[in-house]
């Protein structure tokens, strides 16, 4: 089975193998039971097929158990006696103990190489979901990153955001005039937010050095491709923080990556554990976003597997781009659980030889019912599975030895220091700082001033040489009651009406004469 990963025995005694083409495995995939019925176990023997195939892989460590396939299985293991008879029950010739290259990340940098991205690479959409914002409080959030981009001002961490939405809101009036309504409530509802976002540790998510895509997608020098393992336990205490980082992870791969049509296997394997979280009160424009994704990164070369309980934890939408399907037991305990296990059922490709609902209601912990994509990328005939034991470590390596294992990576020293370099908090700092020095040299300036002449700047007094309009409406301040009747009699006799009275009184005297 060169052409595919050994997933474990079918058919009849369980001893008819059960493979995922590799040709297929870009098609997506589904891994989903109730807890403790063996997913964890059938994602860890997944990462190993992959590597082993020189595939890389990408996935997210919820419980730390996966920690685990940085490390060899040993023959002294107390589960050493039940692998040896399964393997023997399902035939699994080539099966040895081995451990897998794995780099360990971390987005607190406590159990793992740290990984950033940049306010702006997370982008207003997802950025918005996940700090939870009305379609107002959005939109002034698209305002900001729009803003960012005209004035030249990279937004690379929450602080720098956090500034621009200061800014924001003292040009508000202006800005209002342009792209609408900016209100200092709603601005103040998202810095709000930010500081809850802050308070969490999704400070130490943005800022640089960013994380390289290409150090996801790297093999080691015997050609085994890398497991990278984010460790997710102390991430899940901030669920919309990790399913949005997830999703960011996931939307860089779409972007950046080429076409590449239907490669012969996959150029990266993406693993999302505990995938509910991403769909849970979720908006339209979101699971749009997803099924985008899901419908056109295969042609990326880029295969994507959900983790979870229920498939109906999924997005129909979604489901139906799923070709690859893991299905451990569910239980029906109430009439809800009988319809979705009747609806995940309905899902599969019949087998004759059982009843698909029972067969998922009745398979134990190990074993699955499967369906995977056959020539033409036609659904294979459901078939009961028994999973083939692990080759690395079943559950968790040690503190020290997950020490030593960073100590000897190659990506030890990339990430590990934070950058800091001229963003838009420090480019609104040094516009503040210019403002308020010319306002100081200003200030001086007219200290320097004569006490007059700043008198006279402070207070507008104006004297009579420095007034341009006609006085003749009004008397001179200080005039005598005298001198306005007079001119007001002068004035009256240069008019006309003062003519006419100059032409009577001489008339009458001339006439008397």
């Amino acid at each position: 089975m060169s052409d595919s990963l050994f997933i474990g025995g079918g058919g009849v005694d369980y001893a008819e193998k059960q493979g995922l083409t590799l040709k297929y495995a870009n098609r997506h995939g589904l891994v989903a039971g109730a807890t403790g019925t063996g997913k964890t176990v059938t994602l860890q023997i997944l990462a190993e097929g992959f590597s082993n195939a020189g595939v890389p892989v990408f996935l997210s460590d919820v419980k730390g158990d996966l920690s685990g396939l940085a490390k060899s299985g040993t023959a002294d293991h107390k589960l050493h006696g039940p692998f040896t008879e399964r393997v023997e029950k399902i035939g699994f010739t080539d099966y040895t103990y081995h451990a897998c290259p794995v780099t360990f990340w971390d987005m607190f940098g406590q159990q793992g190489h740290p990984v950033r991205t940049t306010v702006s690479e997370m982008g207003p959409l997802l950025l918005a979901q996940l700090l939870e914002l009305t379609e107002a409080q959005e939109g002034i959030l698209n305002i900001a990153f729009r803003l960012a981009d005209e004035e030249g001002m990279p937004l690379l961490d929450l602080k720098d955001l956090q500034a621009l939405l200061v800014w924001v809101g003292e040009n508000a009036k202006d800005l209002s005039l342009r792209y609408g309504n900016v209100s200092s409530q709603s601005i103040g509802a998202i810095q709000r937010r930010l500081l809850v976002l802050e308070n969490q540790g999704a400070s130490q998510l943005f800022g640089e050095p960013a994380l390289e895509l290409s150090d996801l997608m790297r093999t080691d020098a015997s050609g085994k491709g890398m497991v990278n393992i984010l460790a997710a336990d102390q991430l899940m205490g901030a669920p919309k923080l990790y399913a949005t980082f997830l999703l960011w992870l996931l939307s860089e791969l779409f972007e950046e990556l080429p076409e590449v049509g239907d490669p012969d296997k996959p150029k990266l394997v993406f693993f999302f554990d505990e995938a509910h979280l991403l769909f849970e009160d979720a908006p339209k424009a979101l699971v749009d976003k997803v099924e985008q994704v899901a419908r056109l990164i295969r042609s990326k070369g880029v295969g994507v597997y959900f983790i979870t309980q229920n498939p109906a934890d999924v997005p129909e939408d979604i489901l139906g781009q799923l070709g690859n399907r893991f299905q451990h037991a569910l239980r029906a305990f109430t009439a809800k659980d009988r319809k979705e296990l009747r609806m995940a059922a309905e899902t599969y490709r019949e087998n004759p030889r059982f009843e698909t609902e029972e067969a998922i209601r009745e398979v134990g912990v190990g074993e699955a019912v499967t369906s995977m994509l056959q020539k033409k990328g036609v659904p294979g005939v459901v078939e009961r599975t028994l999973i083939r034991p692990p080759s690395s470590q079943l559950g968790p390596i040690t503190k020290a030895e997950r020490a030593a294992h960073l100590a000897a990576s190659d990506m030890a020293g990339k990430y590990d220091e934070p950058m800091d370099r001229k963003s838009a908090f420090e480019i609104l700092k040094a516009r503040a700082d210019t403002a308020a020095k010319e306002a100081a040299e200003a200030e001086e300036k007219a200290e320097e001033l004569e006490p007059v002449l700043r008198e006279f700047n402070a207070g507008r007094r104006y004297s009579g040489a420095r007034v341009t309009r006609s006085t003749s409406k009004s008397t001179r301040r200080g005039a005598s009651f005298g001198e306005a009747m007079t001119k007001m009699v002068v004035k009256e006799l240069t008019g006309t009406t003062g003519r006419r009275m100059v032409r009577g009184i001489l008339g009458g005297l001339f006439k008397g004469r």
